[in-house]
């Protein structure tokens, strides 16, 4: 490349560096521990002890459920029932309204089997992590800012990428000047580690951008695949009585039989119509239980309406969010993901130290450490 490509290229990469390197640190920082988050609530809030019953015994139907949910919380409505992976609970979130903000919801949970009343979840340090991780606590348009910053870190690991190549033009892959001034040092261990976290980086970066669009990516799936659903058929008004949520549940399983419940949403919430209750299945293995497929009853006749997989976007967001976290390999993976999570830390400090530690005019000297390697420095 030419010194004037060259020159481009850094421009490129310290402009999209600088821009980005305080909010990946911080969301570096707070995506370590999240990679353990089951493991850390776990042990900070051990599950509540459950009735010991043969093995075996059959589960409740949910309408049972769903009346006992309405005497813990009277002048609700269910907005969404959810089940336990590993145990016999059911969740069911329920509000005074189908758009109630989150913070106004009720969170209950119950023994599947018995309809006991179960403790439920109580947010503690890792959802304060969580949101701190996803939106900085100032909401959707501080997480959308954060998707602009993940895209601003990919180009700076695409224009890492291209500079690389003629700075090892004349040094053996890896190698580590020493003997030399502390600031040229730091420069191979920052080129070094960014190229032994490339791969990773990127996923990491873009699984994360994908997770900042999930409300917009959201709502173009309702306003079109959903959306006709919803008009296909001419629609019976909800009123009080609805159609059972246990035989809405039935009648999706019957036409998705190896596949297991994920979670339900009721009429007018945001993965539903206004109509229907969603019912979402999932697969039984570990790649294939991060994709749902969606099937509509209506809430007011009971009559399966569609069992529609979810088009390509949907499903790169479901598989993303996983992704980005390592959720997919058990504690193998999530150690790995921590590993390449503190050698990211160290990129991200090291450059940033580089461009403090500059010498010479605004650019020149840095094209020209690109150029001979380092050599000037």
């Amino acid at each position: 490349m030419t010194r004037g490509t060259i020159k481009t290229w850094y421009l490129v990469h310290k402009w999209t560096s600088l821009i980005c390197t305080a909010f990946l640190l911080m969301l570096c920082v707070t995506g370590l521990p999240l990679i353990f988050q089951d493991e850390i609530d776990g042990w900070l809030n051990p599950p509540a002890p459950m009735a010991t019953l043969p093995a075996g015994t059959p589960s409740l139907p949910l309408d049972a459920i769903l009346k006992r949910a309405a005497a813990t919380a009277p002048g609700d409505i269910p907005l969404y029932i959810s089940f336990d992976d590993a145990r016999p609970i059911v969740y069911v979130t329920t509000g005074a309204t189908a758009d109630v903000a989150p913070a106004a919801m009720h969170f209950l949970a119950f023994d599947a089997r018995t309809g006991a009343t179960m403790p439920p979840y109580v947010p503690g340090v890792m959802a304060f992590i969580l949101e701190l991780h996803t939106d900085m606590l100032l909401g959707f348009w501080a997480e959308i800012f954060l998707g602009v910053m993940g895209l601003l870190f990919f180009v700076a690991i695409v224009s890492g990428v291209v500079l690389y190549a003629p700075f090892m033009a004349k040094l053996d892959f890896g190698t580590l000047r020493r003997g030399r001034s502390k600031r040229l040092g730091w420069l191979d261990r920052h080129n070094l580690l960014g190229i032994v976290t490339l791969a990773w980086a990127s996923v990491v970066g873009v699984t994360g951008t994908i997770n900042t669009f999930v409300v917009p990516i959201t709502n173009i799936w309702k306003a079109n695949g959903l959306a006709a659903i919803a008009a296909s058929e001419t629609r019976t008004p909800l009123g009080p009585n609805r159609a059972s949520v246990q035989a809405a549940l039935d009648a999706v399983q019957r036409k998705a039989p190896d596949m297991e419940p994920q979670f339900i949403a009721f009429p007018g919430v945001v993965f539903s119509s206004k109509h229907h209750y969603a019912v979402f299945m999932k697969g039984t293995t570990p790649m294939t239980s991060k994709l749902l497929l969606p099937g509509f009853v209506d809430a007011a006749t009971g009559r399966l309406d569609s069992v529609t997989p979810m088009p390509w976007y949907m499903q790169a967001m479901l598989l993303a969010q996983p992704l980005h976290f390592g959720d997919y390999g058990g504690l193998v993976m999530k150690i790995v993901w921590a590993v390449f999570d503190v050698l990211t830390i160290v990129v991200l400090g090291s450059g940033l130290y580089l461009w403090l530690r500059r010498k010479g005019g605004p650019s020149e000297q840095r094209v020209r450490e690109v150029v001979m390697a380092g050599e000037t420095a």
